[in-house]
């Protein structure tokens, strides 16, 4: 069987097109297979023992940021902090974050903290010092708010409370522990007549 030459010719064309198709994909193809964490870009700024300070709309003082170093990066408005130390002072007593490494979010107004986290309240009017560990805490500064979904360790006195997360409210100082929290109270001293 012998095909006639005027059939071949839609055949051959489309064989051509598809050829040609084929190798301008490839030639215009870049090549960007990079690791996920070096799409970031350069930094814009890099500065070592920065201290911040934030102020309310009255111009108060609201807030200290202490880093060992700051990195940011433009693309995705991220600062990566080393060493990072958040400190609040407020009538209720002063309020200190610290942890090994840290990421500022939208413009600083999210920090999330990682690794060895301690967050202590001095003790004031006659309450006693408060100190949480975790491993991380998510934190708005501007909202006094913080949260973790980590394991986190409670100490107050002679109390310790475990749980499994935690939601706090610096504001009206509320702290909720969740999931199977376990809080040991030890007995208060009984004064006999």
């Amino acid at each position: 069987m012998h095909l006639p030459l005027d059939r071949l010719y839609p055949i051959i064309a489309l064989a051509a097109l598809a050829g040609a198709t084929l190798w301008l994909e490839r030639v215009t193809e870049v090549d960007d297979a990079r690791p996920p964490a070096q799409t970031r870009t350069d930094p814009d700024f890099i500065g070592e023992r920065i201290h911040l300070t934030n102020f309310d709309e009255t111009g108060a003082r609201q807030y200290e940021l202490h880093a060992d170093k700051v990195t940011h990066y433009p693309r995705d408005d991220v600062s990566e902090l080393a060493q990072p130390r958040i400190r609040y002072e407020h009538p209720g007593g002063t309020l200190h974050v610290t942890a090994l490494n840290g990421e500022s979010i939208n413009a600083g107004s999210q920090v999330y903290f990682s690794g060895d986290v301690k967050v202590v309240r001095d003790g004031v009017q006659g309450k006693q010092a408060m100190t949480l560990t975790s491993d991380t805490l998510r934190l708005w500064p501007d909202e006094q708010r913080a949260e973790t979904s980590d394991p986190v360790v409670l100490t107050q006195g002679g109390t310790v409370a475990h749980a499994r997360a935690m939601k706090a409210d610096n504001l009206i100082e509320s702290i909720q522990l969740l999931g199977d929290a376990n809080v040991h109270m030890p007995r208060s001293p009984r004064t006999r007549p």
